[in-house]
């Protein structure tokens, strides 16, 4: 078991298999983003080596994240070998559904359970404004066929950004009214790349439960978390309503998880700086003893939250190059 300095069990881990995506969303990256060679990448066997590591000290929760993950080559066969990983109980993915209706089938034989998939809007001409190349049509086939194989409960996301999508907030919750998913609206964080559109154009959670309690009336609190997300129901409605408050309520006393980047460097907090590279001496050929005391201790020094609050800005890296 992982405990940090706070008493807090760390236990879920994000994995980002690349930093390559396929879209170019506002909120994540500019258009002319360049990425990493793929050397410089963890390798099928370096991800498969380092989450043995991570399930012996106690880590069961599986995310993998990207950039966009679909695009990562083998990611069918490393989700079968993190899914058959000892210890390992839950392996789920967060995607932007564009090659889903095509991997959906297959990453789910292979062990994958659930995915989150990003959905910002139902207008597919601001879809294709928000993501710069993207098809809305297909991010909604392949919500339809992740549904139809089985990796639920679906869970939708939307990071919502002022002048570009908070009316279609209200379209977005509509979607639980006859359906059994999750719909989760996330407030946007800032990082590198992209800060002036993170730090000037946020809608808050509370800005987005107000526009659709005026469209729907007051929303019928469950009482739960589920993870992140205060989880909140439209009268009637089969689905769900997420708010993820990372800025304006945020829920550091509650996180149990860490992240490891697609070059292998373990980052726990999302918003702060500090890492600790794990790829380089795993390379290196440093002993399993040696590299799991590096995770033990950057796990035991994880901060208490992150410091928006007092002006910080983590940005020696953009949201791609760290995996959500």
């Amino acid at each position: 078991m992982a405990i940090d300095r706070f008493g807090r069990n760390i236990h879920y881990l994000r994995i980002s298999l690349t930093d390559h995506c396929n879209l170019r969303c506002i909120y994540c990256m500019p258009e002319d983003q360049t990425f990493r060679p793929n050397a410089e990448l963890m390798q099928d066997d370096e991800i498969t080596q380092l989450t043995h590591l991570f399930a012996s000290l106690g880590f069961d929760k599986i995310r993998l994240t990207g950039g966009e993950p679909t695009v990562r080559a083998n990611v069918v066969e490393i989700v079968r070998e993190i899914a058959a990983t000892p210890g390992i109980k839950s392996v789920s993915m967060t995607t932007n559904g564009i090659l889903l209706k095509r991997l959906a089938g297959p990453l789910k034989q292979a062990g994958l359970q659930r995915v989150n998939i990003s959905i910002d809007t139902l207008d597919p001409q601001k879809f294709h404004r928000l993501t710069r190349w993207g098809k809305l049509e297909q991010v909604w086939e392949g919500i339809l066929e992740a549904e139809r194989v089985g990796l639920a409960p679906v869970k939708l996301n939307a990071v919502v950004v002022k002048g570009y999508n908070e009316e279609d907030v209200i379209d977005l919750a509509a979607l639980t009214i006859d359906r059994p998913w999750q719909m989760r609206y996330i407030e946007m964080m800032p990082f590198a790349g992209v800060t002036d559109v993170q730090t000037q154009q946020i809608v808050t959670a509370a800005q987005i439960q107000a526009k659709i309690e005026s469209e729907f009336g007051p929303l019928e609190p469950t009482g739960k978390y589920d993870g992140e997300a205060r989880i909140y129901r439209i009268k009637g409605g089969r689905g769900e309503l997420g708010f993820i408050s990372s800025v304006t309520v945020p829920f550091c006393s509650a996180c149990t998880r860490a992240r490891l980047t697609a070059d292998g460097v373990l980052r726990m907090c999302l918003l702060r700086e500090k890492e600790i590279d794990l790829l380089t001496p795993l390379r290196a050929g440093a002993s399993l003893e040696n590299l799991r005391q590096l995770i033990l201790d950057a796990v035991w020094n994880k901060p208490w939250g992150h410091g928006l609050e007092e002006g910080y800005i983590p940005l020696n890296r953009a949201m791609n190059q760290i995996g959500g």
